[in-house]
């Protein structure tokens, strides 16, 4: 069947059609993006403001079109972090349903987090053991662990790329005690879930996904998106801290210019850097694999693992 996911997310909507069915991965057949960046239309009462509201409407009608087009069968709808958080979320929802006749899910963070494992999970497969699955969104931070498809710990914690750096940094690049300041700040939240994530045993094989690992993973020499998902790709920890010190002294506009990194994303990378630096240290992982697959891939997976299959001979066995 054709599936669609829109991910409404923090810096980036994102409508993926995939062709798919129980049992086989899923494989992208279109795929329609926008850099809407909903939290920096967030007022000072946290609500989103009507500019961000229209662009929402707006790529949402544009997406359910688009989906149409494509003969998608079934379309999932979420969003996550900064319309989870913004104080009138619900009714931004709301509105946007109406205008565009679809339901939008609100994911939470524990949710984001255990999709994300599935989705990795059913990449690396059983063999990896426990896993630790990592992901920098622009509003949230997702870790999660265990040796099953549902993870034994999953947390979010406010410590996304875009949010921290419009929280933390007035200038570009940022002051060194801007820097200093949000890298203790970071820690000090990492370090509060290591104890509970790790209760279980330490990871045979960490992990992680999303644009702000996969851009650290290529400054630091990893093969480029162009050579295809199936390449190994992974970020130690050493180059990850070296990373960590070079990108925070440096200006947007010159991160822009790494290989790899995108000019809407480069501002924010400094911030996101100090996260996945901040993370492998606590954690102490030497090195992360990077997986292609995140939250929609997740999503697609729970909704496929819903279909009807179970063989009508083996019924009998139950009785």
């Amino acid at each position: 069947m054709r599936l669609g996911v829109l991910d409404i997310g923090s810096n980036t909507v994102h409508l993926l059609v995939v062709d798919a069915h129980r049992g086989a991965r899923p494989m992208p057949a279109y795929s329609h993006k926008d850099e809407l960046r909903l939290t920096e239309h967030l007022d000072q009462d946290q609500n989103l403001g009507p500019e961000g509201v229209e662009r929402l409407g707006g790529f949402v009608e544009e997406a359910v079109r688009i989906a149409e087009d494509k003969g998608v069968e079934d379309l999932l709808c979420f969003a996550t972090s900064a319309v989870r958080e913004a104080a009138n979320g619900e009714q931004v929802l709301a509105e946007v349903e109406r205008r565009c006749g679809v339901h939008i899910a609100v994911l939470s963070g524990p949710d984001e987090a255990r999709l994300t494992f599935l989705a990795v999970r059913r990449w690396f497969g059983w063999s990896s053991g426990r896993l630790l699955a990592l992901d920098i969104g622009g509003g949230s931070l997702e870790i999660a662990a265990g040796v099953d498809e549902e993870p034994d710990a999953a947390v979010s914690l406010p410590l996304g790329a875009g949010r921290l750096t419009r929280g933390w940094f007035t200038a570009d690049p940022p002051s060194a005690e801007e820097v200093r300041s949000l890298r203790k700040h970071v820690r000090a939240e990492i370090a509060r879930t290591v104890g509970d994530v790790m209760r279980y045993g330490r990871p045979d094989r960490a992990v992680a996904t999303s644009k702000t690992f996969k851009q650290l993973a290529r400054i630091a020499g990893a093969a480029p998106s162009g050579d295809g998902p199936y390449v190994t790709r992974s970020l130690s920890r050493h180059d990850m801290a070296d990373w960590a010190a070079k990108l925070t002294t440096m200006e947007a506009a010159a991160r822009a210019r790494l290989s790899g990194v995108s000019q809407g994303r480069a501002a924010q990378l400094a911030a996101g850097a100090l996260v996945a630096d901040a993370a492998m240290d606590l954690f102490e992982v030497d090195r992360l694999d990077v997986c292609p697959w995140a939250l929609r891939e997740g999503v697609i997976l729970r909704r496929l693992d819903l279909l009807p299959g179970w063989p009508e001979q083996l019924d009998g066995g139950s009785k």
